[in-house]
């Protein structure tokens, strides 16, 4: 199966604080369990590496984590690439716009 990028914010609602870091980090520790999945922590949602099927599954499982922590309601956005005609990864979707902008 092909290998998709895939970024992910997930946002409790209905909590007894503004702080979510503590939410985030519950969401974070769920993709210890999906060892084929390569992750990347950004400051407002999380950018994923990996078969279609795993990042559903995991997403599906961290969309849950903060319903088991407190949270009322949860908002999750999700964006998918899925690019068929070559291999996608993080570090080469940087790279190729890095380079552009060298080239400028």
């Amino acid at each position: 199966m092909p290998i998709v990028i895939a970024e992910i914010s997930i946002v409790p609602l209905g909590t007894t604080t503004p702080s979510l870091s503590h939410f985030v980090a519950n969401v974070e520790k769920v993709l210890e369990d999906f060892k084929n999945i390569k992750s990347l922590l950004t400051p407002m949602g999380t950018v994923l590496e990996g078969e279609l099927d795993e990042i559903l599954a995991a997403v599906r499982k961290m969309h849950e984590t903060p319903f088991l922590n407190g949270a009322q309601r949860v908002s999750t956005r999700i964006s998918i690439d899925d690019r068929r005609d070559k291999t996608l990864s993080m570090t080469q979707k940087i790279e190729a716009v890095k380079s552009k902008l060298t080239n400028q």
